[in-house]
């Protein structure tokens, strides 16, 4: 994942050398003050990515009671989900056939940090060469998302090396430090990177049927992997509640900190819209979703 996330700055270092390598002579004065402005919030975006990174990694130091009432309750759901794991493994895998394979490859593909650091890669330059501050927030928003919860899930698989459903050994069996791909199984690196960046999209719009709409698509990778037998239920809910943890974390860091001027416009939006659907995170012994509360 840090690779990928290297590969994303040092893109855009390139992209934007190239523009100072290609100005005409023409108009270098008009070129120049271009460039100067995209220099100059390209290091500011940068600076915000760094900090957002650490701020996420600082951040249980910050805790309060409720917290930790959310990491008891996370723990409990999961804990009650591992005892269905083999059986909703079972489920999942026997529907695999009835879902087209368009939306299988999709989940398959959306979800690779190839493919999705392009994504955020794209959203960001858009945001940087049009000047667009929105867009840029965004694109920060989900690199340093997908970046700091990228780096979490790598760690973690080489440390706990539980196996994957498809390696035949159960959803006990664990070999840390195992290094070869099927003990590679929790977390849901597919997951993590779709779930963020999704996520992270949706919180640059107020409407709630278009944040719906992002958090259908961010849960197809998800569900893609069950299918796939490549992840047990427990990886993909706890990759979940940890992606969204991770985009908010960063998020509000953003807008306390004021990195944005467009931030204090869309807190007024939000606070206008926020009351008309609520949304929570349900998760049951064959279900993983979104709730809606009018």
């Amino acid at each position: 994942m840090i690779k990928y996330f290297l590969i994303s700055i040092c893109t855009i270092l390139y992209t934007t050398g190239f523009i100072y390598a290609q100005q005409d002579s023409l108009s270098t004065s008009v070129d120049s003050t271009k460039s100067s402005t995209i220099w100059k919030n390209l290091k500011y975006d940068a600076s915000n990515v760094v900090g957002g990174f650490l701020h996420t990694f600082s951040q249980p130091t910050r805790w309060q009671k409720d917290d930790y009432y959310k990491l008891a309750g996370t723990i409990a759901g999961v804990s009650l989900l591992y005892l269905v794991d083999e059986e909703a493994d079972d489920f999942f895998q026997g529907h695999k056939e009835d879902i087209p394979i368009v939306v299988r490859d999709f989940g398959w593909y959306f979800g690779s940090p190839q493919n999705n650091y392009g994504i955020t890669g794209g959203v960001y330059l858009f945001g940087l060469f049009t000047n667009n501050e929105k867009m840029r927030q965004a694109g920060v928003l989900m690199i340093t998302s997908a970046s700091a919860a990228g780096l979490i899930q790598q760690t973690t698989k080489t440390l706990i090396g539980r196996a994957r459903p498809n390696a035949g050994l159960g959803k006990s069996y664990f070999k840390p430090f195992g290094g070869e791909a099927a003990y590679r199984s929790f977390p849901s690196g597919h997951t993590v990177l779709s779930v963020t960046t999704m996520y992270a999209l949706s919180k640059q719009f107020s409407n709630p049927w278009i944040k719906t709409g992002f958090y259908i698509v961010g849960i197809i990778s998800p569900v893609s992997r069950l299918w796939d037998g490549a992840h047990w239920l427990t990886d993909v809910a706890l990759s979940t509640v940890l992606s969204i943890a991770i985009v908010e974390g960063i998020d509000s860091y953003l807008k306390q900190q004021n990195k944005y001027s467009y931030d204090k416009e869309f807190s007024q939006v939000y606070e206008n819209q926020k009351d008309k659907i609520n949304w929570s995170l349900k998760i049951g012994a064959y279900r993983l979703g979104l709730v809606g509360s009018f």
